[in-house]
């Protein structure tokens, strides 16, 4: 990844596009299991602590004592509700996007560290691997005008374009978000409204109308900026 790429601004409340693929570009995510628990650990993560032991507590697959086990490594992990908000995801097999907003100087950095390092340790520990799993640091674009950050989320979602059946249609992909903004699913760690809110405002049509922003792309079949080709490029996208 060229060096413009890397983070170099940390700006509160500021957005971001944060982006990683796999080390030498081998795939990250090689079940559905692997997809899964990366997205448990957003939740994780993004989801209030009180919530989450809240939840804990009610599973009823849990005796006692793995309550309280699984409570005590809740309350010792970091935590970044009303820290990071995740406005748009997408997950491939070896890479992912996320398009997100951090509210201080360094939450970033700590919650991308945070789960970078837990879903490697649950990936080697499964599939009994050593060393790093992701190519370097993440990276980190600064979002700078609100046309980018709408740009960006329209990327993002189309990413499984180039890889799902033809016959498919982009919504079926469950590893997006996409699924989430078009029918409205409710995903208590993800923030669709900010998006969402600039296009028309009654709940019904805002929701056809970013799916039309997302339509009328794969209508018209062309490469949005130079940016978006040299991060296809540089993700290894066309590659098999």
């Amino acid at each position: 990844m060229p060096v413009k790429n890397s983070l170099k601004t940390y700006i509160e409340n500021g957005f971001y596009h944060v982006y990683n693929r796999g080390v030498e570009k081998r795939n990250i995510f090689l079940d559905e299991q692997d997809y899964s628990v990366f997205l448990s650990y957003l939740k994780l993560y993004l989801s209030p602590t009180e919530e989450t032991i809240k939840n804990t507590n009610e599973n009823d697959n849990l005796d006692d004592q793995d309550k309280n086990i699984k409570i005590y490594k809740i309350n010792s992990i970091n935590n970044y509700f009303n820290k990071i908000e995740l406005l748009c995801y997408v997950l491939m097999p070896n890479h992912f996007h996320l398009e997100l907003k951090q509210i201080g100087k360094k939450d970033m950095g700590h919650f991308m560290q945070s789960l970078i390092t837990k879903y490697t340790m649950y990936f080697n520990r499964k599939y009994k691997r050593v060393g790093s799993l992701f190519q370097g640091r993440y990276k980190a674009v600064f979002i700078h005008s609100l046309e980018y950050l709408l740009d960006l989320s329209r990327y993002i979602h189309l990413n499984p374009f180039y890889i799902i059946n033809k016959n498919q249609k982009l919504i079926s992909y469950p590893w997006s978000s996409y699924n989430a903004y078009i029918y409205n699913h409710s995903i208590k760690w993800l923030n669709k409204n900010y998006l969402l809110n600039y296009f028309n405002q009654t709940k019904k049509t805002k929701y056809t109308s970013y799916q039309n922003f997302i339509d009328k792309y794969l209508e018209e079949e062309v490469i949005e900026t130079k940016e978006y080709n040299n991060l296809l490029l540089d993700l290894g996208q066309t590659l098999t």
